[in-house]
């Protein structure tokens, strides 16, 4: 009689459990899957370009397709974007952005060209490498004299959405 009670229990647990969802409803993982899919660009999103000005030479990057940049997009619809960025540690140079953005910080090993956002308001590019929980801007595209324009000492850099 025992094993009965005990089989009996186990069989309702499992019909409680398969009750708690509906057929019409998405599960969490169904909803934040078709989330994530519009943040990836799945649905005819095309790959956005900005120009990153220094002194007198200016790059082109390829953006990230994430929360903080469609903000810093939205930023720079308005006016170009001036940061004034000190070297940090011979590898990058860092400057506040002046407002945060909406983070998604992951580790990340960093390269020369890379545009991350730390902190959620400071925009840091690299020269260099390095490995920290960053959200990634995006990257400049051809990396020919970006060295040579970030310089030694302090910089400032304009930011702006390629027409």
């Amino acid at each position: 009689m025992k094993k009965l009670f005990v089989i009996y229990m186990a069989l309702m647990m499992v019909m409680g459990f398969t009750a708690c969802g509906s057929p019409n409803q998405p599960f969490e993982s169904e909803i934040a899957s078709k989330d994530n899919d519009h943040i990836a660009g799945t649905e005819g999103n095309t790959t956005m370009k900005m120009n990153v000005t220094i002194g007198d030479k200016s790059f082109t990057a390829t953006l990230e397709d994430n929360v903080a940049t469609r903000e810093l997009i939205e930023m720079m619809k308005e006016a170009p974007i001036s940061i004034d960025m000190n070297d940090y540690s011979g590898f990058e140079k860092v400057g506040p952005l002046g407002r945060s953005l909406t983070t998604d910080n992951h580790q990340t090993k960093t390269s020369a060209g890379d545009i991350v956002l730390y902190s959620g308001n400071q925009i840091v590019m690299f020269y260099g490498s390095n490995s920290w929980s960053y959200t990634r801007i995006g990257k400049i595209d051809d990396l020919s004299g970006w060295e040579d324009a970030l310089g030694n000492g302090n910089i400032t850099a304009e930011f702006s959405l390629v027409e």
